[in-house]
């Protein structure tokens, strides 16, 4: 069952129960005020009556004066303790008679439903105690027929019957206008969707421009969604382009070098011998570069962080001691007090760190410098070298993938150009951030901020 029928069909039961309740109410309301009107005339008539009736009058003045208070279908009597008719005046007999009297000492009222041939009428029985000398000898009965309540009440229930019909079409017709104004939007994004699905196209839904609801929301947040997926896209891409063109230069190499040993044979060994270097070097460098696009992707998806507690002087201090080893560099941590702790992920922290220095250790030839600080809301991991230095105009494009300031030195350096995009993805996954200060020719500065959580 589609939405828009199903809003339809629950905002329509939802007004006949409404209704139906409502007329319940109005139904009990109408039948009480009218029944307690005429209770009160019958109140007054028989008030008059007990006024009129004297001790000494015969049985014959009684009769008279009780008919002078006769209504249109109606009867008086008087009962005796016993419940036994004494006087009696009626211009209904059949009504009369199908009513038994009652004795009764308090004023109460009643109403009958009873059957006068083929019609139903609607009696109210009024008795009102008799005394004499503070006691209750008999009982003052009138009966009337409620003439105007069972019309009455006909006519409000077909009135009641045929607003509660009309009601419910109203409802039908309104909750249909409703229902297609609250799935538009979605019945859009779905055509939307569809189309993306079938044309492989993304686009954009159309938004209108009305106040701000949860349907507007919905719309902006899969546009947004759209934008980036087309980023997502771009991105990829742009990575895949890339790849392949930084892939071409050594696959090309190895294939030349390849073909020219092929051709050439092995007679010559030393001609071999650089051929198989040139091969080997080239290699190692696509086996580089694709464990870099491994990083590259690993960062980019954005995965799970193994957070805890870092003592980062003593990692950096083990950072320092390997790359010391390694490559025969100065370098010299810096830091004013201790211990200086981060909430990071280990493994992805120190990445970022070697990073940075192997960048250092690359384009530089003096000493590198690396600062620790600890402030109110960051920990500071600052890189410094005395290199080559980057040119102002393009310090804004060192993040970008397969970048490098330096192109002619990228065979000797072995640089892919995704270290910093690495970089930049490790830290947008620690809310971190990272900035680049460098003069060309003077040195460059990389500066890691790390929130204290």
């Amino acid at each position: 069952m589609k939405i828009n029928t199903k809003i339809n069909l629950i905002t329509t039961a939802w007004i006949i129960c409404l209704l139906v309740i409502v007329n319940i109410v109005v139904f009990y309301s109408f039948m009480s005020v009218t029944v307690n009107v005429e209770k009160k005339i019958v109140l007054q008539n028989a008030s008059a009556i007990l006024d009129d009736i004297n001790n000494g009058d015969s049985d014959a003045v009684i009769e008279k004066k009780l008919s002078k208070y006769l209504t249109r279908g109606s009867y008086i009597r008087i009962l005796d303790n016993h419940s036994k008719v004494i006087h009696q005046v009626t211009n209904n007999e059949k009504m009369a008679n199908k009513i038994k009297g009652e004795f009764t000492r308090k004023t109460n009222s009643e109403r009958y439903l009873i059957h006068l041939g083929e019609v139903e009428e609607q009696i109210l029985v009024v008795r009102i105690p008799i005394e004499s000398n503070g006691q209750v000898i008999e009982t003052l009965e009138i009966g009337e027929k409620l003439v105007g309540l069972e019309l009455g009440k006909d006519v409000l229930l077909s009135i009641l019957i045929f607003c509660t019909f009309f009601g419910a079409l109203i409802s039908l017709i309104g909750g249909r206008w409703l229902a297609n104004i609250i799935i538009r939007p979605v019945s859009n994004m779905i055509d939307t969707m569809e189309e993306i699905e079938q044309s492989g196209i993304t686009k954009r839904m159309v938004i209108d421009q009305r106040p701000k609801d949860e349907l507007q929301k919905l719309a902006v947040t899969f546009n947004r969604m759209m934008d980036r997926l087309d980023i997502n896209l771009e991105k990829q891409q742009q990575f895949i382009s890339d790849a392949s063109h930084e892939l071409k230069t050594p696959i090309t190499v190895i294939k030349s070098y390849a073909d020219f040993l092929r051709r050439r044979g092995i007679q010559n060994e030393e001609v071999a011998l650089d051929a198989v270097e040139v091969i080997y070097s080239e290699a190692t460098r696509i086996q580089q570069m694709t464990e870099k696009f491994l990083d590259l992707a690993n960062t980019d998806v954005e995965n799970a962080l193994e957070k805890k507690s870092i003592d980062l002087i003593a990692l950096s201090q083990e950072i320092v001691k390997q790359l010391h080893s390694t490559y025969k560099r100065d370098l010299v941590l810096h830091y004013e007090e201790t211990p200086i702790t981060v909430i990071a992920d280990e493994l992805k922290l120190k990445q970022i760190i070697i990073i940075l220095l192997d960048n250092a250790i690359k384009y530089s030839s003096d000493k590198i410098d690396i600062f620790l600080e600890n402030q109110e809301y960051h920990t500071i991991i600052r890189v410094k070298d005395y290199g080559i230095g980057i040119p102002g105009d393009e310090i804004n494009n060192v993040f970008e993938r397969f970048y490098r300031v330096d192109k002619a030195r990228n065979r000797e350096t072995g640089g892919t150009g995704l270290g910093l995009s690495i970089a930049k993805n490790i830290m947008k996954q620690h809310n971190g951030e990272i900035k680049v200060n460098s003069i060309e020719g003077v040195g460059t500065e990389v500066e890691l901020f790390l929130p204290n959580n």
